[in-house]
């Protein structure tokens, strides 16, 4: 919002980078020639729980020479977390300052001296680690000083590194007057420059009464940044919007998840009546519309881990089909079981909606037309010459869109209707079961439309015109879409709406102005009917069709071409070093070739055996976005492969899936070179042992979370755990009033056998009695959260009222199924 200009710019091409601990883990899309950007993205981010801050940077995209950057702004991973809904506001962007732009930590040990001699502060500089680049070549020259009181020393300068390694002792000697001296010693990192002040890569502060009691004091610690608290510029800068929301989990053993399982797979194993409760509709009760979409998604992976997805999508929707009296509204609400199929086809069908649609939408980027049908939108000014007669009339613009539109739409139509053999069989199981529950359940003749629209409903409406109207969100294209062909796939996605809707809603909206698309849009109802026909026609038994489609090892989860490192052979420019290769990454393998024609012999790395997945610095090859995946192989021999992606943005989702491909992996080291070992050293901590320890961590939990998240079913029913929890107070109160309702029945069976054994013994008398006494009971709930997680019921125990003076206590007996008298 009001973004700042520089003097020379008309305007800004406004670009939101999000980092972690000074590292990008995205990059918005660019937003071309506005002040007032709207880019709409979300992304989940998997961190390690020691982050503690995230940062959002707004840029000056320049084509030419470094982005600009306009502000900043720093969230506090407690500041985050203080808000349990999340983050939801307009917050002022503030200026960058070099001096708190810090990151990385510093080992060393201090050591208070103390005997007849002398009195004394020791610290010993070992090394640092993960330092801000300060110089132009990507690294720093560091060097560390200590101060306490109106002492100080300095180590030596460690040229051209951001990891440097000191092994050097100061001393700093004290008089007797300052142990007793409050305050803290302050350890500071900077970066030598020739010319002009040092630069600030940050510090530690530790009080010097922690060092009375402990004397020797080492470890690694944290950089902190000057401390200079700058205001936000009174909103000078902009503001940007941001909602952000922490989940913070702690994952327990798999064994403390199981019962909780159990219960998930029995619901849809043994499914209850359809009006009988069970965990599954349970759930549903205590989700708000907010969090319904992340339990689906939970649970659709739950399922697919244990094989069971087909059954638990055909336990939802037997149940959303049978409490629906009009079929006009059938899947219309946010229900757990439309929220449940729409994340089913996301997590399985992906790789065939980029397989349908990418080629058509692709086409459509490229060729920018204007496209325009709303008499009231046409701007004559914006179109291009049509006729050489002069500018072109709204007719022959309206005329010049339809056509246009007509062309995309039948190819949409004819990519969806052909492509029954791409479409993942798994897939198709489920809207098989799908069809076959809305047709019993509306038989009627003039419902046989029913069953198509309860199919296309989620094909076309929930899955395919999302996909068209923003390519972006489902990884279709890298960027956002212009105004000019944003309209464009407004206008198609429209289009398959209709086509979904197979032609039952046309003429009976506002938008008249589409009504030249109605007659190719009712030509395709019938091939859309042969499609899905087509798309239920499927043999295979449920337990023959592989529900983990997506995890298989075979499906490739993402490929694409990227430059490869040339390790064989001399080096003489790092630039001419990369070679064009096709890479493939499945669950089991990372392979390469030249090109990605089948006969072309192909490299591959097991994924097993990665054990690290990281980013390479800058300076390592003079080249930017490069990463390295190390492989240990079973001889213990490691090998290294360098790669470079286009981008960043390129670069992180690589780097997000081969970790996560390779999360399980026993073999991942602690610690990694982010350098290359090239002239003797590794150009990272300049070290000339090649099999010294990396002098980095490994961040194998940073990960974009997308639809090939991998599947961590002690995550995932952490997260359901979760939920329950949330709601345990709605969840006695649903388990109240179903018991109540059972032991009402029951106790009115009771009476009646009580009746009719009284009445066969002493008469009408004393049963008119026992029916007048038997006046009043109490419920009473007992949950065992150690036992069961879900917060069920355990026990339930009935007092029944005053029967000829006594009071009679009941329990439920399982074995005979009724109440007994204690």
């Amino acid at each position: 919002m009001h973004l700042h200009t520089s003097l020379l710019c008309v305007y800004t091409f406004p670009i939101c980078l999000i980092y972690c601990h000074l590292r990008t883990v995205y990059v918005t899309a660019t937003v071309w020639k506005n002040l007032n950007p709207f880019w709409g993205e979300e992304y989940t981010l998997h961190l390690p729980t020691g982050f503690h801050s995230l940062s959002f940077y707004v840029m000056d995209e320049d084509t030419i020479g470094h982005d600009d950057v306009i502000g900043k702004i720093l969230l506090s991973k407690d500041a985050i977390g203080a808000q349990a809904k999340g983050l939801d506001n307009w917050l002022n962007l503030t200026r960058v300052d070099p001096d708190e732009e810090v990151q990385g930590e510093i080992h060393l040990g201090l050591e208070l001296l103390r005997d007849a001699k002398r009195i004394g502060l020791r610290c010993h500089f070992i090394e640092a680690r993960d330092l801000a680049p300060r110089d132009i070549s990507g690294t720093s020259d560091p060097f560390a000083r200590i101060l306490f009181n109106n002492h100080s020393a300095e180590t030596s300068i460690i040229k051209k590194t951001r990891f440097p390694h000191w092994s050097e002792t100061l001393e700093l000697e004290l008089e007797t007057w300052e142990l007793t001296e409050g305050g803290n010693v302050t350890v500071e990192v900077w970066d030598w420059d020739m010319v002009g002040k040092n630069d600030f890569l940050g510090k530690v502060e530790i009080p010097f009464a922690c060092l009375h009691k402990t004397p020797v004091l080492q470890g690694w610690f944290r950089l902190l940044p000057l401390g200079n608290h700058e205001d936000d510029a009174g909103g000078k800068l902009g503001a940007l919007r941001l909602k952000v929301r922490l989940v913070e989990d702690r994952i327990l053993p798999s064994m403390y998840y199981q019962p909780l399982i159990d219960l998930l797979v029995e619901s849809v194993i043994s499914p209850a009546e359809v009006e009988d409760s069970s965990p599954l509709t349970m759930l549903e009760e205590v989700t708000t519309v907010e969090s319904r979409q992340d339990v689906a998604m939970t649970l659709v992976k739950i399922y697919l881990g244990q094989g069971l997805v087909v059954p638990f999508l055909d336990y939802l929707s037997t149940r959303e089909v049978n409490h629906t009296s009009d079929p006009n509204t059938l899947f219309r609400s946010n229900s757990l079981a439309s929220k449940a199929m729409e994340q089913f086809m996301k997590a399985v069908g992906m790789l065939y909606l980029h397989e349908v649609l990418k080629p058509i939408i692709n086409r459509i980027f490229e060729e920018k037309k204007y496209i325009e049908l709303d008499p009231c939108k046409i701007d004559l000014n914006r179109t291009r010459r049509i006729s050489f007669k002069g500018a072109a009339s709204e007719a022959e613009v309206r005329e010049s869109s339809v056509e246009m539109l007509q062309g995309y739409l039948s190819s949409v139509v004819e990519s969806i209707v052909g492509s029954v053999a791409q479409c993942p069989p798994v897939m198709r199981v489920a809207f098989k079961q799908l069809h076959k529950r809305v047709e019993e359940q509306f038989p009627e003749p003039e419902n046989e439309d029913v069953k198509y629209l309860a199919i296309s409903g989620f094909f076309f409406l929930r899955f395919f015109a999302p996909a068209i109207l923003t390519p972006k969100l489902f990884h279709l294209r890298d960027q956002h879409a212009d105004t000019r062909t944003s309209r464009t796939l407004l206008l198609l996605a429209k289009a398959v709406q209709s086509v979904g809707n197979l032609g039952l809603q046309l003429g009976h909206g506002k938008e008249l102005w589409m009504e030249p698309l109605h007659p190719i849009i009712l030509c395709s109802v019938a091939s859309v009917k042969d499609f899905l026909d087509k798309l239920i026609d499927i043999d295979q038994d449920m337990s023959e069709v592989p529900q983990r489609a997506v995890f298989l090892p075979s499906v490739t989860v993402k490929e694409g071409y990227l430059q490869k490192h040339k390790t064989e052979g001399p080096q003489l420019l790092s630039r001419f070093a990369f070679k064009k290769r096709y890479f493939w990454l499945s669950s089991e393998t990372l392979s390469y070739a030249k090109t990605l024609d089948l006969w072309q012999v192909r490299s591959s790395i097991p994924i097993q055996c990665v054990c690290v997945v990281e980013r390479v610095d800058e300076n390592a090859f003079q080249q930017q976005h490069v990463m390295q995946v190390v492989a240990k192989d079973n001889d213990g021999q490691i090998h290294t492969i360098y790669i470079q992606c286009k981008n960043v943005n390129e670069l992180n989702q690589w780097l997000s899936a081969i970790r996560k491909a390779s999360i399980y992996n026993e073999r991942m080291l602690p610690s990694f070179h982010p350098g290359a070992y090239r002239s003797g050293k590794w150009t990272c901590c300049l070290q000339a042992n090649r099999a010294t320890l990396g002098c980095s961590r490994t961040h194998s939990a940073v990960t974009l979370g997308d639809w090939s998240d991998p599947l961590d079913p002690d995550a995932e029913t952490q997260t359901i755990y979760k939920q329950l929890l949330q709601g345990r107070d709605k969840l006695r109160s649903v388990a109240y009033t179903l018991i109540l309702g059972h032991l009402e029945a029951m106790i009115n069976l009771l009476q009646q056998t009580v009746c009719r054994i009284i009445s066969l013994s002493q008469g009408v008398y004393i049963a008119t009695l026992a029916r007048t006494t038997l006046y009043s009971y109490s419920l009473e709930i007992a949950c065992n959260p150690g036992t069961h997680k879900c917060g069920l019921i355990c026990s339930a125990s009935l007092t029944l009222g005053h029967y000829h003076g006594r009071e009679k206590q009941w329990y439920w007996c399982k074995y005979y199924g009724i109440f007994l008298p204690r």
